[in-house]
């Protein structure tokens, strides 16, 4: 803490901004030294735009540069009233007199006074922009490949619908033939046969499981492939074979003669027609050629002009494509990216502040009660007339109330109800006439009441109850009364007897009439009933809720607290002891309608809407709420009402009356104690009289001495309240006797004055409202006022004389409900002493000061209730202070205290309404005072220096947003009224304004970059309200000046900043650049140079140089940090991320800026983003794209497609491994972590940490940051894409040309990116990936919860929204539900939308890129590192699987790139050709129609531009490249010789024959040739599909593939490279090095050949004796397009290199080294053969650590042989040694092939034979599969194991294996020593391990037999040599050591070493073996001996001392067992 003591300290010296500044940096620095990013100063903005006024208004973009004229502007909102008049009575203001009364009625009065911001929509977060279009109406729908249903069927009646359709069907036998397998028997498998003709006249016949041929075809034959068919009788009956051109043959068998002859008949016309028919066009094609002279052979002509020639439609179409067109055809119907953004789909408005409405009268819960009807049992025709029916029999008064009784009190105030019918009604009028005016009939000068006659309401029956907290426990009350007659119980009693009803009704109506003529006045208690409102807290009404039975008042239960014990009562279920009078009480409640008319408030002012016709009005019953905060609101209208409740006199104990039992309370309202004063006539009357009358009435009990009341009285006070305003209360005693005799003069004396009470209603000038105890008097002197303190009483000549000794008889509770009067004494006294100063008092110093530390104690619903009033009293005091600062700061704090309380209660709305709609700067009325934003920032300055209050100090912070927006509303009206707004913005605020706010900045920051931590909320808040406040000032004031402002605020913050000032600092940037011009802040235009450079340079401002940031500052600022946190931690790079993102988004939808134009101009504020991604393309790109810049610049650049995206099958073999990315050259790179972070650390403990050794040295120039991830970089690239899409293409040309050729490849790899991650995954995955999103991300929004507290509407909405970005995903979904299948769909379709704009964004890009670097691509014949990339994004596009919409886009742009640089393709090496091929063909099979005839289309337009660039003469290179990519696709399992190929195959066929040009030449005869062959390919490797689960069996077929090309190289090449990829994916690394090695030896064979290399395939015969078979090549047509040279040798070398040291052989590395360092020595790589070396240095090193460790193993061999005719067909009783990796046991290998057989022959069928003896077939069951698998191990002779000294060298090129049976001559599998013989059985393989394959087939079998005496020495060897390997280990392994020990020393007697020497040694035994046997066994017991000694010697030395004992034990044993044995062969040993 005292550090920042200290440094507010060094703050607090007020002065210059300079010295401050000074200070601030001083204080700073000492506190922190830390380096800080390079501080740009901004340029003097105002300055600079009047120096260059003429470049900018002559710019055609110029409101780019300019801010608009009136952009703000100042207007008065008239008040919204919700009365159709004002609630203020006129004259109010005239007749009030205190201020706080007065500033009351001018708030109620006045109107809203709003700052209007004319841009102000376009000042938030993108989401504000009054755009309405952020996404699509509708979003188009994208066809891609992947979601293409994998289950549907090929439809295969394409193929039969065709040309001739099907000719013949029927089933057949099929024998399983391939020419490559040679079979011994021939299989047959019954099959259903279609022979049809396919379009291009060729025939095809395919066959099926069974008839139905929805199916895939299970195999077809071409017979355009066949030249003959013979019948073959000896194979089988009604066999026939059907011969091909490649020599082999298929065979087929009928089921009876006739169906043989029909298909022989058939098949022969057929072969026949096509042999004709081929001959036929030969001879065309010569005739054409002499015809056609133009196009003799060996001329070509342009490829465009000869397709426009040609008379295919499709083909005139491509034709006349050109760049332009393309570009144009792209253009159509393209989408904003952006409108995909998940954030924008989600446009999600949950953080965002609701805009700030203007106070209005609190609304609660409202609902009408209309009363209709209330009748009693007794009822009787009262009128003479008939037409009303029979009514209650005497008038009957309703009053209704709410009583809430979970918190125990009464809610509103009384609804009086009058529902006696006229004839009722007329009773009481005598009585009544006296008192109240005629009401009979509307008289025609009637009064009106708010402008409604008062006869309107006289007889209310609607009542509108509104209920702020709604709950179950609330009741409406209905209290009856009826006119007094006696006690209630008699009154009640005819109404619950059940005598006679008709006498009954008549005798009470008769009574009833003479009391009402007499009691009229009066009232009696006399039932009540209740029912429930609500159904439940949510406010539902209770609409089948019925009021209970009447009940009897019981007179001793009369107040509200017993009513509401009778309530508690009357809800329990238990029935209650009320009594109940008969009644029907008819009441509704309903919710107030939408057209509810005719309403007036309580005050009766009438609401909108309101009819003339006055009819049937309701009115509002004022509610009661609790005092509590937060239900309170500020008041919006005037009210002015007292409500009196006398509770309780308690009489009986006066002395003073004789009578005083029926008392009757009369209640008035005087305003003098004079003689003669007439009570005010303002109490509310009931239904019926006035509406204001002059007393009121309460009922009154019978015979009662101390009644108890529950009337309540309301009153309309005055407006003025002074000391002599008071209650006065008069009781009387009521005569109940009605004696109809008497005279009449008797019958006056009603009423007997009993007694009088008063109350004033002012104390010390304020209402009280406390319960009060009065003393009753009985006589009422004049003056009577003075008598009511203790003191006067004593003194004061006016005498009273009081009741029962002046004690407090009397209880009454008084309740003030008004909006002009304060019950507070502190608010009081502070306006009172203001109202003072006004008047001109001389003020007293402190004396303010003293009030308004007071206010602090206000309390706090009364703040909030007269929240306008205070504030804007406060704000006055505060700019008219003319001396003591001491008063400005103390206003502020009391300021401070009321917002802070509003906030506590969550009413901070109601300040934000305040600041908008009430606050007024008001002009100081003192002239020298200063304007309120000068003082309070000078206020607020002084706070916050303040070291000593921190309470205050965080306050201040944590709402500092109040005092800002404060401040803000106070400029703008300073400058619109004194109109200092048209002044230039430099003199619009006084210089000490300026100061002032700088200071005010300074003190701010260290609180935010210092107590962050301790004070995290408050730091916030006020980092984002400055924010806020500084981008009002840029509209406001200096721009420049505003600009240091920012600058000096972000330079408090430093690099090495925690997470959560980083996140401040993003905050409040994000906050500043989302200023409604914030273009024209960054004056996007060129800020031009001398005009030396040449006029081409345009200017660019393209990287973040210290002239770009103080040109373009905000955005150079948002780059700067952007760049600096892109090197910082995930959260943070997100953030920073987000922040960038969101204002591209808002430059794109804001409406304002849509020309191209802007747009252009707009995003070349950001091309330096474009510069920050190309630093950290490492990143982005990720080890799948990543060439490092070794590889690009060296002329070797790497052929493979480093990028290939897709799956890892197709990935080439440098990438297979899972964890290093190889990078051309051979180095990797390591993946560290999860996100494949590139670090420098080594990654010890990581499975190969052999890896680090020889590829530490790439690491040094990698990024030390991590990998950015997924959501990271798919933000980064669609800003990219934005900008590139957007900027223009001279731009864009300008900024290419600056780079480098190496950048330029990075520009390109950038786009590349764009592709991959942007790429459609399908409908499958995305479900996936978003399930899993998730489970891993519970809570949805991590951050919001942490936001600031403070929302301005101005823009502060986009403070909860900043951190939605952080959602890690691109999912748009809503994530706390479960996935729906519409998410999902629709999510889906987001994504679709997104791969299809980006891939077109690119194809832009790219198109335009090669049409700009057209020479550089071109040079070298295409063959250059640039071209490379260009062609790789352009396969990219296919590989990344797009659009059917984009691919057409895709093929356009294909075919332009063909015919512009044919020479890539068809000149020099073949990759490219090779990939293209490749590529399309994977199309040619694609589920969509479009994209397979659009692929089919390319590739033939490939074959006819080959065919042009040879001149005419062939398409040699494209025909055989696309044989080698079929077979890879065969390969890769990835094509089938389905329907949908086929079509592609006729469709390119169709395309020759009518391609007329072409029609003269060899073309469509070659392209028929190509189809032949592809279908012949097809046919050969139809096996593949079924091998799919069985690797070995795949690599066999794929190997006699491959050896079926011994004269085509590159196809071979092709076959065991596809061997290499399934090796790898099965983790058989030593198999795959062996392809490579391989590989590499066929392409030095063929240099070798070609005097091109110094050694064939020789040089590798000492990594594997198999390599011969390399030298098999024969050289025909096939070599004729090879381009192999050094370059691409030493390519596969490497990749030899890479194989041997992934498959653990690093012994063999050398010798691949010693065939490429003599290359690179002629080459002078320095570079590669130091890296080459340090591999060497790593290999060795490696060697020497596995036989230290012993760790490596190279693998377990087992003897696998398969039984089965029926299974295995042609595999039948073979035997093959398989290799396993590592050490897989017995039962691993066992259990895989059960498994593998059993998936196909039915795990039933399958079964294992376990021992290793020969197997009989005959035994077998040939139901079954059997396969026999055993353990092998290498056998070596004794020679042999001298020579192969390691063990390395006893597990490579191994050939011979050995396995041991044991027998016994008796048929017994073990016997005794003496019998027990072995058998040894020597497999020999084919090859030697490791090959190309993993299993070898056996070719030699050699058996053993040992006798056993040569069993004996076998075991007694074995042990030898176990124990001396032991000891002879580097560190001896001690626990094996002894366990061997134990075996052989201390055994038993009869078995171990000794059985053996007792058997055959001793001297019985000896004679019967042959001598020669004998001594051998003798020689090794010697060595044994020996090996044992040494191996004890050795224990002894290792035992630590608790093991002597053991030791001990065995060196005994061992001496026995020596002895024995000496004794046996009687020697000493």
């Amino acid at each position: 803490m005292s550090e920042v003591r200290k440094f507010t300290k060094r703050l607090s010296k007020p002065g210059t901004a300079a010295e401050l500044r000074q200070s601030v940096s001083e204080a700073v620095r000492s506190s922190f030294a830390l380096e800080k990013t390079k501080v740009v100063e901004p340029l003097d903005y105002e300055n600079v735009i009047l120096q260059r006024k003429v470049q900018i208004y002559s710019d055609p973009l110029r409101d780019l540069l300019i801010f608009p004229i009136e952009d703000v502007s100042l207007s008065v909102i008239s008040r919204q009233r919700r009365t159709v008049q004002s609630t203020v009575p006129e004259d109010a203001l005239k007749k009030a007199q205190s201020l706080f009364v007065k500033e009351c009625i001018k708030t109620y009065s006045s109107d809203w006074h709003v700052v209007n911001y004319k841009y102000e929509e376009y000042s938030g977060d993108f989401r504000m922009l009054p755009c309405k279009s952020f996404r699509p109406d509708k979003i188009p729908s994208h066809v891609f490949e992947i979601d293409e249903d994998f289950e549907k069927d090929e439809d295969s009646s394409s193929l039969c619908s065709q040309k001739g359709g099907v000719i013949k069907q029927g089933w057949l036998h099929k024998a399983n033939v391939n020419s490559t397998i040679t079979v011994t028997m021939r299989v047959f498998k019954r099959r259903y046969f279609y022979l049809s003709q396919l379009t291009d006249g060729s025939y095809i016949l395919n066959s099926y499981k069974d008839e139905k041929i929805s199916k895939e075809s299970k195999g077809c034959i071409f017979l355009d492939a066949c030249n003959d068919v013979v019948q073959c009788p000896k194979m089988r009956r009604y066999a026939f074979e059907l011969k091909t051109i490649d020599k082999y043959s298929h065979y087929l068998a009928a089921e009876s003669e006739q169906e043989m002859e029909e298909w022989l008949v058939t098949l022969r016309k057929i072969i026949q027609s096509n042999t004709e028919s081929s001959v036929q066009e030969k001879k065309d094609t010569v005739e054409a050629a002499q015809d056609d002279e133009s196009s003799t052979q060996g001329k070509s002509e342009n490829i465009l002009e000869s397709l426009e020639r040609s008379m295919h439609p499709e083909l005139m179409k491509y034709g006349r494509e050109t760049d332009q067109l393309n570009k144009l055809s792209r253009n159509d119907g393209r989408q904003n990216l952006f409108s995909f953004d998940p954030e924008v789909q989600r446009l999600d408005f949950s953080g965002m502040e609701p805009d700030v409405k203007p106070f209005e009268e609190k609304s609660s819960r409202r609902f009408v009660v209309c009363c209709q009807d209330l009748s009693l049992n007794l009822l009787a025709q009262l009128s003479d007339q008939s037409e009303g029916g029979p009514t209650n029999v005497e008038p009957f008064f309703l009053s209704l109330a709410l009583f809430d009784l979970k918190n125990n009190c009464k809610i509103s105030a009384d609804f009086h109800v009058d529902l006696n019918p006229p004839p009722v009604r007329d009773m009481l009028l005598d009585t009544s006439a006296s008192k109240v005016e005629d009401v009979k009939g509307r008289s025609p000068g009637e009064s009106l009441v708010h402008g409604i006659p008062e006869s309107c309401l006289r007889y209310i029956k609607r009542g509108v109850f509104s209920v702020t907290d709604p709950h179950a426990e609330i009741f409406l009350v209905a209290r009856v009364e009826k006119v007094l007659q006696g006690s209630i119980t008699h009154c009640a009693e005819p109404y619950m007897k059940n005598s006679d009803p008709g006498k009954t009704a008549q005798k009470v109506h008769k009574v009833a009439k003479q009391v009402c003529s007499r009691l009229g006045l009066y009232r009696m208690p006399f039932g009540w009933a209740a029912r429930p409102v609500f159904k439940d807290s949510q406010g539902t009404l209770d609409a089948e809720g019925k009021f209970s039975p009447l009940y009897k008042q019981d007179s001793g239960k009369l107040s509200n607290e017993d009513m509401l014990k009778l309530l508690a009562e009357y809800k329990k279920p238990e029935k209650t002891k009320l009594q109940i009078i008969p009644a029907q009480l008819n009441i509704v409640i309903k919710d107030i309608p939408l057209d509810f008319t005719n309403c007036v408030t309580a005050s009766y002012i009438p609401i909108k809407p309101f009819e003339k016709s006055c009819e049937n009005i309701a009115v509002e019953v004022e509610e009661l709420v609790p005092e509590v905060a937060k239900y309170c609101y500020p008041f919006t209208v005037y009210k002015n009402h007292l409500y009196v409740y006398p509770l309780h006199l308690k009489y009986e104990n006066q002395k003073v009356f004789a009578k005083a039992r029926n008392i009757a309370v009369c209640i008035e309202f005087r305003d003098s104690d004079e003689a003669d004063a007439r009570p005010l006539k303002c109490i509310y009357g009931k239904p019926g009289g006035q509406l204001l009358t002059s007393n009121a009435y309460a009922a009154v009990l019978h015979h009662n001495q101390s009644p108890e009341f529950y009337d309540e009285i309301k009153i309309e006070l005055p407006i003025h309240l002074h000391q002599k305003h008071h209650l006065l209360f008069t009781f009387y005693h009521v005569s109940c006797e009605i004696n109809t005799k008497a005279t009449s003069k008797k019958q006056d004396t009603v009423e007997t004055q009993v007694g009088y009470a008063w109350v004033p209603l002012l104390k010390d000038g304020r209402i009280v409202t406390l319960e009060r105890h009065l003393p009753v008097s009985s006589n009422l002197p004049p003056g009577y006022l003075g008598l009511g303190d203790t003191e006067s009483r004593r003194q004061s000549s006016v005498d009273a004389k009081w009741v029962d000794g002046a004690k407090p008889l009397f209880k009454i509770r008084i309740h003030l409900d008004s909006t002009i009067y304060t019950q507070d004494m502190h608010l009081h006294k502070f306006f009172q002493y203001c109202q003072l100063v006004q008047a001109g008092v001389k003020e007293v110093p402190g004396e303010l000061v003293k009030y308004l530390k007071c206010l602090h104690a206000m309390e706090t619903q009364v703040m909030i209730q007269f929240l306008p009033v205070i504030l804007m009293q406060l704000f006055r005091v505060l700019t008219n202070v003319t001396q003591e600062d001491e008063v400005a700061v103390n206003c502020t704090m009391v300021l401070l205290h009321i917002v802070s309380k509003c906030h506590e209660e969550g009413l901070d709305h109601y300040l934000r309404s305040f600041i908008k709609y009430v606050f007024r700067a008001e002009k100081p009325s003192v002239t020298q005072a200063k304007m309120t934003h000068e003082i309070l920032v000078l206020s607020m300055a002084t706070i916050l220096k303040q070291s000593a209050d921190f309470l205050a100090i965080n306050k201040l912070l944590k709402y500092s947003w109040f005092f800002f927006e404060a401040l803000a509303k106070s400029m703008a009206i300073y400058l619109l009224e004194e109109n200092k707004i048209k002044l230039p913005r430099a003199q619009r605020f006084p210089d000490s304004y300026q100061h002032a706010l700088h200071s005010l900045l300074l003190a701010i920051i260290p609180h935010v970059t210092i107590r962050y931590n301790e004070i995290s909320e408050e730091s916030r808040n006020a980092n984002f309200s400055l924010a806020n406040f500084l981008k009002r000032c840029l509209t406001f004031m200096d721009r420049g000046f505003v600009f240091n402002l920012i600058n000096d605020y972000i330079s408090g913050f430093s690099p090495k900043d925690p997470k959560l000032l980083v996140e401040y600092k993003f905050e409040f940037l994000q906050t500043i650049c989302n200023h409604e011009h914030y273009i024209p802040l960054n004056l996007p235009m060129t800020f031009s140079k001398p005009k030396l450079q040449r006029a081409q340079d345009v200017n660019l401002e393209y990287s973040l140089t210290d002239e770009y940031c103080r040109h373009h500052f905000l955005v150079g600022m948002l780059l700067r940090e952007t760049s600096v946190a892109l090197q910082d931690n995930y959260d943070i790079r997100c953030t920073a991320i987000t922040v960038l993102k969101n204002l591209l988004i808002k430059h794109a939808f804001d409406n304002r800026y849509q020309h191209k134009n802007q747009q252009a101009k707009i995003v070349q504020l950001y091309l330096p983003l474009l510069g920050l991604l190309l630093e950290n393309i490492q990143r982005v790109a990720g080890r799948d794209v990543l060439i490092s810049c070794t590889a690009a610049s060296s002329p070797a650049s790497r052929d493979e497609f480093i990028c290939n995206f897709a799956s890892p099958s197709n990935r080439s073999s440098l990438i297979a491994d899972k964890d290093s990315a190889a990078l051309p050259n051979g180095h990797g790179m390591k993946r560290e972590d999860s996100k494949g972070s590139l670090n420098s650390e080594g990654a010890t403990g990581s499975p190969d940490q052999s890896e680090n050794i020889r590829r530490s040295s790439t690491r040094s120039s990698v990024s030390h940051c991590s990998r950015l991830d997924q959501f990271e970089i798919r933000t980064l690239l669609m800003c990219y894409l934005y900008i590139v899409k957007m900027i223009s293409e001279d731009t864009l040309l300008a900024y290419w040309n600056k780079f480098s050729p190496q950048e330029l490849i990075n520009v390109l790899v950038l786009l590349e990116v764009c592709l991959f991650h942007f790429r459609y995954v399908g409908k499958r995955n995305i479900a996936r990936v978003h399930d899993a999103w998730v489970s891993k991300h519970g809570a949805a929004d991590r951050k919001s919860q942490t936001m600031p507290a403070l929302r301005s509407r101005a823009g502060g909405m986009q403070a909860r929204l900043q951190h939605l970005g952080s959602l890690d995903t691109s999912f748009t979904l809503n994530h706390n539900a479960g996935t729906s299948e519409a998410d999902i769909v629709h999510q889906a379709l987001l994504e679709g939308n997104i791969a299809t704009e980006v891939c077109l964004t690119v194809l832009d890009t790219i198109s335009f890129f090669t049409q700009s670097f057209k020479t550089q691509l071109l040079s070298n014949d295409g063959h250059n590192p640039l071209m490379k990339k260009v062609f790789d994004i352009h396969l990219a596009f296919l590989k990344n699987g797009q659009s059917e919409a984009a691919l057409k886009h895709v093929f356009a742009s294909l075919r332009a790139f063909i015919s512009k640089f044919p020479s890539a393709f068809f000149k020099g090496r073949v990759n490219m050709c090779a990939a293209l091929c490749y590529e399309i063909l994977k199309c040619c099979t694609s589920k969509v129609t479009s994209t397979r005839n659009e692929a089919s289309a390319l590739l033939y337009l490939l074959m006819r531009n080959n065919f042009e660039f040879t001149k005419r003469r062939t398409f040699l290179r494209t025909h055989l490249q696309i044989i080698i990519a079929v077979s890879q696709l065969i390969a890769d399992v990835a094509l089938s010789g389905g329907t949908r190929f086929q079509d592609s195959l006729l469709i390119i066929n169709n395309f020759a024959n009518s391609d007329r040009p072409m029609k003269a030449t060899a073309f469509p005869s070659e392209v028929k040739d190509l189809t032949k062959r592809i279908r012949t390919v097809l046919m050969a490797t139809a096996q593949m599909k079924e091998h799919e689960k069985d690797p070995e069996m795949l690599i066999d077929l794929q190997y006699s593939l491959a050896k079926s090309y011994a004269s085509t190289p590159e196809l071979r090449k092709t076959w065991l490279d596809s061997m290499a990829k399934i090796h790898v994916k099965n983790g058989d690394f030593s198999e795959a090095a062996m392809c490579y090695v391989h590989v590499a030896a066929l392409v030095a064979e063929f240099l070798h050949r070609k005097k091109l290399f110094p050694s064939g395939c020789t040089a590798f015969r000492k990594i594997t004796p198999n390599i011969d078979e390399e030298g098999a090549m024969r050289e025909d047509g096939g070599m004729m397009d090879v381009h192999y040279s050094e370059e691409v040798l030493v390519e596969l070398l490497e990749q030899c290199v890479d194989g041997l040291w992934k498959a653990e052989r690093y012994e063999t590395i050398s010798e691949v080294s010693k065939l490429i360092i003599p290359i690179y020595e002629k080459r002078r790589e320095f570079e590669k053969l130091t890296q080459l070396y340090r591999t060497l240095h790593g290999a060795y090193a490696k060697i020497l650590e596995v036989m230290h460790t012993r760790k490596r193993l190279l693998g377990t061999f087992f003897r696998v042989a398969f039984y089965g005719q029926t299974f295995f067909e042609e595999e039948d009783g073979k035997e093959y040694i398989y290799k396993e990796p590592k050490l897989t046991g017995l039962s691993e290998i066992s259990f895989r092939l059960l498994k593998l057989y059993g998936e196909k022959f039915g795990s039933e069928t399958v079964k294992i034979i376990q021992d290793s003896n020969k197997v009989n077939i005959k035994d077998l069951d040939p139901r079954y599969a059997h396969i026999q698998v055993t353990y092998v191990k290498p056998y070596f002779e004794d020679k042999e194991i001298s020579e192969r000294k390691t063990e390395f060298e006893r597990n490579h090129n191994i050939n011979r294996f050995v396995f041991e049976t044991p027998y016994t001559l008796s048929g017994k599998k073990h016997g005794s020593v003496e019998e027990q013989c072995k058998k040894r059985t020597i497999l020999t393989t084919l090859n030697s391990f490791p090959y190309v394959k993993k299993r070898i087939p056996v070719n030699y079998e050699h058996q053993v037999n040992l006798k056993p005496i040569d069993v004996a020495t076998d075991e007694i060897k074995d042990k030898t040599a176990e124990l001396q390997k032991l000891c002879s280990a580097g560190d001896v392994d001690m626990i094996q050591l002894q366990l061997k020990l134990q075996g052989c020393v201390s055994v038993q007697v009869n078995a171990g070493p000794l059985a053996y020497a007792r058997a055959f040694l001793s001297d019985s035994q000896s004679s019967k073996y042959p001598a020669k046997k004998v001594n051998e066994l003798k020689e090794m017991f010697r060595k044994f001996i020996q090996a044992c000694g040494i191996a004890l010697e050795l224990n002894e030395r290792l035992i630590k001392e608790d093991q002597v004992e053991y030791h001990e034990g065995l060196k005994s044993n061992f001496r026995d067992m020596v002895k024995e044995l000496s004794d046996i062969i009687h020697e000493q040993l």
